[in-house]
């Protein structure tokens, strides 16, 4: 029976866990976006909202004994989009210049 070999080469726990950890990649912070680029998103999502609403309405639209109620779906759905828009706007407000 032979000794156990011991190689003086071969990484420790910790050491393979540091290694392991230089293998990850890099954390990326992406910048925070501005106030505009909030707002640029809040009026592309109410723009994307109001035509997704207009499709779905132009493809329901044929039965003339449902007109009245169709226009009344039609004009809350535009209510409640315009509603959450301003609701985002004001949680992103423009900033006044000064000077």
């Amino acid at each position: 029976m032979t000794a156990p070999i011991h190689d003086r080469e071969a990484a420790t726990p910790a050491l393979r866990a540091e290694q392991a950890a230089d293998l990850d990649p890099p954390t990326v912070r992406l910048p925070r976006p501005t106030r505009d680029d909030r707002r640029t998103e809040i009026v592309d999502r109410l723009l994307d909202a109001l035509e997704d609403l207009v499709a779905r309405h132009r493809a329901l639209a044929g039965n003339p004994a449902q007109v009245d109620l169709h226009a009344e779906l039609i004009a809350a759905e535009v209510a409640h989009e315009l509603a959450v828009t301003r609701s985002a706007l004001r949680r992103a407000p423009h900033l006044r210049r000064t000077g």
